[in-house]
C-alpha cells in the first residue's frame, strides 16, 4: 500500500474540505459575525502549524507509523499509554461521523428512511473500499472524487453570484475585534488539524520527502475553499442568519435559483458532504484497523476490520438527536484539538529531535 504525494493531497484537501465547510462556519459567524472569514484565515495558519509539526515529527521515522515511533520516543510502556487517547479519538470520530453523515442526509434528502439504513449503507461502502484494497483505495477514490468537489462548490458559488452583497462583509474587524475573530477560527482549526492524521499516512509513501509540500498544499487549498465558502455564505444570508443555521452552506444554496431555470442544486452540497464524508471516514477507519493490528501485533490488519465496524456502527447509534452529536463537536475543539492535535505531538517532537541529535553524536 504505497500512496504518492499527489495521492496524500487529494487525501488531505477532500476530508477536510465538506465537513469543514458544512459544519464549522456557523459557530465562526456567531462569534465573528461578517469578520468569519478573517477567522478562517486565523483557522488556516493555526492548522499549517500543527500539519508543519505532525509532518516534522513522522519525518524523523519516515518507515514508521504513529503507533511504531511514539514507543520509539517515549518507550514501550509510556508510549503505549500515549496512543490510548488517539484509539479512542479515532474510534468515536468515525462514529460520530457517521452519525452526522445520516443526519445531513435524512435532513436533505431522506426524511422517512430509519437512521440506521443510512448509516449501514455509509458503513458498508466504508469497510468495501477499506477491505479491499486498503489505503491504496481510498486514495485512488480521493483522486477522483476529491476534483469533483472542486468543480461542484465552484458551481455553487458562480450560481449564488447574482444574491451577493458586498456591503454585507463591512464593516471589517471594527465591529468584532481580535479576541471574538480568534475565537471564531478555533472551531474551523479544530476541523482543519485533523489533517494530524498524516501521521499515520507518511509511513505508506513512496517519496516521504514530499509530504510537507503535499500536506501543507492539501490544507492550503481546503482552507481556501472554505474562506471562498465564508465569503459568499455571509455575502448572500448576512453577519446573524449563518450563526442561526446548523448547515449554513445547504440553506444558502436552497435559495439559488437562475432564471426561474436553474434551481434545487443544492443537491451539489449534499454531494460534497457526502464525497468528504466517505473519504474522512473511510481514512479513520483504515487508521484505527491498522493501528490496532499494529498495536496489537496482528499479521493480518484486515482481521481488525470485522472488529472494528461493529464497534463503529453502536457509537453512531448513541446521540440521541442533533444538540448531542454537536456537543461531541465542542468536546473535540475544547478538548481533543489543543491535546491529541497540538499539545501531544509538538511535545513528541521536540522529544523525537532531542533524541534523534543525541543519537547522531
Amino acid at each position: 500500500m504505497k500512496i504518492s504525494g499527489y495521492q496524500l493531497f487529494w487525501l488531505i484537501f477532500t476530508m477536510e474540505f465538506g465537513m469543514t465547510a458544512t459544519y464549522s462556519l456557523s459557530s465562526a459567524a456567531f462569534v465573528a459575525k461578517q469578520d468569519a472569514w478573517i477567522s478562517i484565515i486565523v483557522a488556516t495558519l493555526i492548522c499549517l502549524f500543527t500539519t508543519f509539526v505532525a509532518v516534522r515529527l513522522s519525518l524523523l521515522y519516515p518507515e514508521q507509523t504513529f503507533i511504531q515511533y511514539s514507543q520509539s520516543i517515549l518507550g514501550k510502556w509510556l508510549g503505549k499509554i500515549i496512543l490510548v487517547p488517539y484509539f479512542l479519538m479515532w474510534v468515536s470520530v468515525t462514529g460520530i461521523i457517521l452519525r452526522e453523515y445520516a443526519d445531513y442526509v435524512i435532513a436533505a434528502l431522506f426524511s422517512s428512511t430509519p437512521l440506521w439504513i443510512v448509516i449501514l449503507i455509509m458503513l458498508g461502502a466504508i469497510v468495501y473500499v477499506t477491505y479491499s484494497g486498503g489505503l491504496r483505495s481510498i486514495s485512488r477514490c480521493s483522486e477522483i472524487i476529491g476534483p469533483i468537489s472542486v468543480l461542484s462548490a465552484i458551481l455553487v458559488i458562480l450560481l449564488s453570484a447574482k444574491d451577493w452583497n458586498w456591503l454585507r462583509l463591512l464593516p471589517v474587524y471594527s465591529n468584532s475585534g481580535l479576541l471574538p475573530i480568534v475565537k471564531g477560527g478555533l472551531s474551523p482549526a479544530s476541523f482543519l488539524a485533523e489533517s494530524f492524521m498524516v501521521v499515520m499516512l507518511i509511513a505508506f509513501m513512496t517519496k516521504p520527502e514530499r509530504a510537507l509540500v503535499s500536506s501543507l498544499a492539501g490544507v492550503a487549498a481546503a482552507s481556501f475553499a472554505v474562506l471562498a465558502m465564508t465569503l459568499f455564505i455571509i455575502m448572500v444570508l448576512g453577519p446573524n442568519l449563518p450563526a442561526k443555521f446548523i448547515y449554513p452552506m445547504y440553506s444558502v444554496v436552497t435559495y439559488i435559483s437562475v432564471m426561474e431555470f436553474i434551481q434545487n442544486v443544492d443537491v451539489l452540497t449534499v454531494l460534497i458532504w457526502i464525497i468528504g464524508i466517505f473519504i474522512k471516514a473511510s481514512l479513520y477507519f483504515f487508521i484505527t484497523s491498522y493501528g490496532t493490528a499494529q498495536l496489537f501485533h496482528i499479521k493480518k490488519w484486515k482481521h481488525t476490520v470485522w472488529w472494528i465496524a461493529p464497534v463503529v456502527f453502536v457509537i453512531s447509534l448513541l446521540p440521541r438527536n442533533t444538540n448531542e452529536t454537536m456537543n461531541f463537536v465542542k468536546f473535540w475543539r475544547d478538548v481533543i484539538f489543543p491535546v491529541n492535535l497540538v499539545g501531544i505531538p509538538l511535545l513528541l517532537w521536540i522529544i523525537g529531535s532531542i533524541r534523534k541529535k543525541y543519537m547522531l553524536k
